[in-house]
């Protein structure tokens, strides 16, 4: 049984901060002090986010104090990415953490970001469009922050057409 709720959380001692990256695959995390990674972890190649997340981060509030929480809330995999705004949220709530979010363009190594039907997210001149041609890279924990990233905004990003 999960001990996520009976974590204690926020613990005691130095804070730390997580970054969560929904639509990498694996799943990463980043904890970082004063702005500088201190840690990573990744979720199974393939595995999904709502197996991976709560288990990943059950590990971190019970070895950490979380003082911040950030994610990137897309483009992307619209799944991972509301998966994991609810859990983040849910955790400001019962935890009074701090949560912010950015967009994920800074963090792909490449600025091309995986979309659906063989198409592909870019931004060009502050316009995010759906493009097909170009590969999508991957993404990377930051060594340190850019807190300029980050926003109270936190709601995730879609891009679906309305139905």
């Amino acid at each position: 049984m999960s001990r996520l709720w009976d974590s204690g959380a926020p613990k005691g001692g130095e804070g730390v901060e997580v970054l969560v990256i929904p639509m990498a695959n694996p799943l990463l995390i980043g904890i970082y002090r004063n702005g500088e990674k201190v840690d990573e972890l990744k979720g199974e190649k393939g595995g999904y986010t709502s197996d991976q997340l709560p288990r990943l981060m059950e590990k971190i509030l019970e070895t950490y104090r979380v003082t911040g929480l950030y994610y990137l809330r897309g483009p992307g995999s619209y799944l991972s990415i509301k998966l994991t705004y609810l859990f983040l949220k849910t955790l400001q709530i019962v935890y009074n953490i701090p949560f912010k979010g950015a967009e994920g363009f800074p963090f792909s190594e490449n600025g091309v970001i995986k979309g659906v039907g063989g198409a592909h997210f870019v931004k060009k001149e502050g316009i995010i469009s759906l493009v097909r041609g170009v590969e999508p890279g991957g993404f990377k924990l930051p060594e340190k922050l850019d807190y300029s990233l980050f926003s109270e905004e936190t709601a995730p990003l879609y891009f679906l057409k309305a139905v």
